[in-house]
């Protein structure tokens, strides 16, 4: 199983590099991996990423751009400035849960 080094912290990733294990994740391994991304984060990202991480505790699956758009108080268009890559994928990578379904 491939491995990263993110804010010091040897984590366990997927081959996309996603993290295989929310419950490691923290706000440091967050930043490091935006920084990888080349994001520097904002209060609106963490708006998204808490967001994100609270939809997958709730419901096990992150959301997707759709519903990140209606329900996250950050409009798509917005969304789309925040994590260029695509937003609903980057932003699930970032905050530590899998890739939501539906993200190719």
């Amino acid at each position: 199983m491939p491995s990263a080094t993110f804010a010091g912290k040897v984590v366990a990733v997927n081959d996309e590099g996603f993290l295989e294990n929310p419950d490691e994740w923290s706000e440091e391994i967050a930043s490091a991996i935006a920084r990888a991304e080349g994001i520097e984060l904002t209060e609106q990202h963490w708006r998204v990423i808490k967001f994100m991480r609270a939809e997958y505790a709730e419901k096990g699956t992150g959301p997707t751009v759709r519903v990140l758009g209606k329900t996250s108080g950050v409009s798509i268009k917005e969304l789309y400035l925040l994590f260029p890559k695509g937003p609903a994928k980057l932003a699930a990578k970032i905050a530590g849960i899998p890739k939501p379904r539906g993200c190719i």
